[in-house]
């Protein structure tokens, strides 16, 4: 089984980098695993994308040694074993709400001892049923990840005993739903919501789990201080909309200039 280059830079003590991607086709997730993140980011839980779609930008991101990370939708086990089977690196569970939730989640996603994952072996992650059962089995436990997504105040209560639960990787703050749970809407500087950051932190580092979330190059010394080991740090969308934005003020800053100047040498005795 292919080694997650995410497990291998955590285990190793340094911070890993992530890159979410919202188009679907496999090239952006290409052109993000070429520019050297350590992992790209794909969504099902936001954005339509199909099973085929899912594999393509997991190849294009496993062609460049990089891993992917998949947020799962809240569905049937089959939602969230499949972006495994496809050998996708890790899932990402949004909105745990309880340590029940929590321990729900290992059960279904780790195989035994530590959970009751449905087996199947013939698929990516498996090498198409060359592996050796028990093999796969200790492999996939060992080399794949599992993020539990902590990002409503429901599940506060029972954080340390989340953080405690044996048989997940890492904890990811998401402060965007948790700013609404908290009747606090993109108030980013919301104590509370600075409050919740950093104790996500201190709990995953507490219980041996590691720390993740979503930065920008504003914060990123900032997150990796509060102890923050795997950073996502932006998103196609975001840089493509800023660059055609850029772009279309540059070109009609340079239009006006040009027109005036022209209206200038129009006007001119000198015509």
């Amino acid at each position: 089984m292919r080694r997650s280059r995410v497990l291998e830079k955590l285990r190793a003590g340094e911070t890993a980098s992530c890159f979410k991607v919202n188009l679907s086709d496999p090239k952006i997730s290409e052109i993000v695993a070429m520019s050297g993140f350590d992992c790209v980011w794909l969504d099902q839980e936001h954005i339509g994308q199909d099973w085929s779609e899912l594999n393509a930008g997991i190849w294009a991101a496993k062609a460049h040694d990089k891993d992917v990370m998949v947020r799962i939708p809240r569905g049937s086990y089959s939602d969230y074993i499949r972006p495994l089977e496809m050998d996708a690196a890790g899932i990402l569970v949004p909105h745990i709400m309880s340590l029940e939730d929590a321990r729900k989640v290992v059960n279904m996603v780790r195989f035994h001892p530590v959970g009751r994952r449905p087996l199947d072996g013939g698929n990516a992650d498996g090498a198409y049923a060359t592996l050796d059962f028990n093999e796969y089995l200790e492999q996939a436990n060992q080399q794949r990840f599992v993020v539990l997504q902590i990002e409503d105040p429901e599940p506060l209560d029972d954080l340390e005993a989340i953080a405690a639960l044996e048989g997940y990787d890492m904890l990811f703050f998401g402060p965007g739903d948790f700013s609404q749970g908290i009747g606090a809407p993109g108030q980013w500087d919301h104590p509370k919501l600075i409050e919740t950051r950093r104790k996500v932190a201190e709990m995953a580092n507490k219980y041996g789990k590691y720390a993740a979330t979503v930065g920008s190059p504003d914060n990123l010394d900032e997150l990796v201080e509060m102890g923050y080991k795997f950073i996502n740090m932006g998103a196609d969308v975001i840089g493509l909309s800023s660059y055609c934005r850029n772009l279309v003020k540059r070109f009609e800053t340079g239009a006006e200039n040009k027109t005036g100047e022209k209206k200038k040498r129009t006007d001119s005795p000198y015509k």
